[in-house]
């Protein structure tokens, strides 16, 4: 990130709390005003860095330009993935984690080298962009009739728990498992309930600190094409329908 990028950012901080430079410097500790800085003419002090991280939970690693997260909480768990590799453009990659692979995901989930290691690809859709996928290979079929086995899914990173809603399906990697389900939170005792579409599982309770990363799937390949039958025949009933009542218009007459 470019340097003036840090002033401004310093400066968005200042704007965000209604404070003018003075009142800013007061609470940082910082003798005159906070204007060195936002102008560009001084770098940011270290203990300026941690006053902004103790009192507003400033992220340091947001401010000086190497996350987009911009806040930490102790009491929240953030799941934004922890490894993301770029194509020789510098555009973010779709990493594929097969059904293999997925075993050793969870002990992996923050080893840079380990991703390096796994095919990826780019898809040049509007879809596709400002914000980090993964694709993920389905084993089993616990998700019927929606997604089957061997079929891919590609899913959209998910900040927190709190994003997460019931309605969609979820790739949520725990600290020994990856897992394609539904989500359903139960807000006062931390835990979640990962649920299958397919009855004949039960749901699967964890710890909501024991989730590392969960991804939103919003997309499917699939290698097994076949027509709905069941949508062909209600087709073909319609237009027998539509035929019988121009017939009856003819004989009426």
């Amino acid at each position: 990130m470019a340097a003036d990028e840090e002033f401004k950012r310093f400066k968005q901080i200042r704007e965000e709390l209604n404070l003018t430079q003075s009142a800013f410097a007061e609470e940082l500790g910082i003798s005159a005003t906070t204007a060195d800085i936002e102008r560009g003419r001084t770098r940011i002090p270290g203990q300026v860095v941690k006053e902004l991280l103790k009192k507003y939970h400033v992220n340091p690693l947001w401010l000086f330009g190497d996350s987009t997260q911009k806040y930490l909480h102790a009491d929240k768990v953030y799941l934004n993935p922890k490894v993301v590799t770029v194509d020789n453009t510098g555009n973010e990659n779709i990493v594929l984690v097969s059904a293999k692979a997925a075993a050793g995901y969870p002990g992996n989930v923050g080893d840079a080298q380990w991703f390096e290691k796994l095919p990826a690809f780019t898809i040049p859709l509007p879809e596709y962009r400002n914000a980090t996928f993964r694709g993920f290979q389905v084993d089993g079929d616990s998700m019927t009739p929606a997604l089957h086995s061997g079929e891919w899914i590609v899913a959209k990173a998910v900040d927190d728990l709190e994003s997460v809603n019931d309605k969609q399906m979820y790739v949520v990697v725990t600290v020994d498992s990856v897992l394609v389900k539904k989500v359903r939170m139960e807000k006062q005792s931390g835990f979640v309930n990962l649920i299958s579409l397919n009855p004949d599982y039960a749901p699967i309770r964890v710890d909501g600190a024991e989730i590392r990363e969960v991804w939103q799937v919003n997309s499917k390949l699939t290698f097994d094409l076949e027509a709905d039958s069941q949508q062909v025949s209600l087709y073909s009933l319609h237009q027998e329908m539509r035929e019988l009542k121009q017939e009856m218009k003819r004989l009426v007459r």
